[in-house]
């Protein structure tokens, strides 16, 4: 499952919170980026729990944000 060719989970830069009515809000760096509900909620909850590392879910949260695997990503210097 290990795709972060330049390291840039290490960080855990998403943070993700589950609402009573099964609703997933994303974040980047502190800032709200997506929100998941009904189904795609349930599969992203599902693919959580199944993760095993802090970096395996820091990687289930970025293909679940979907615009955070282009290649060109500047990394700060």
């Amino acid at each position: 499952m290990n795709s972060d060719k330049r390291n840039r989970l290490e960080e855990n830069p998403f943070t993700y919170s589950i609402s009573k009515n099964q609703t997933v809000f994303i974040s980047y760096e502190g800032k709200q980026i997506k929100i998941a509900k009904g189904k795609e909620a349930e599969k992203l909850i599902g693919k959580v729990q199944q993760a095993e590392t802090d970096k395996d879910v820091q990687l289930v949260l970025a293909k679940a944000t979907g615009n955070f695997k282009h290649g060109n990503e500047k990394m700060g210097k």
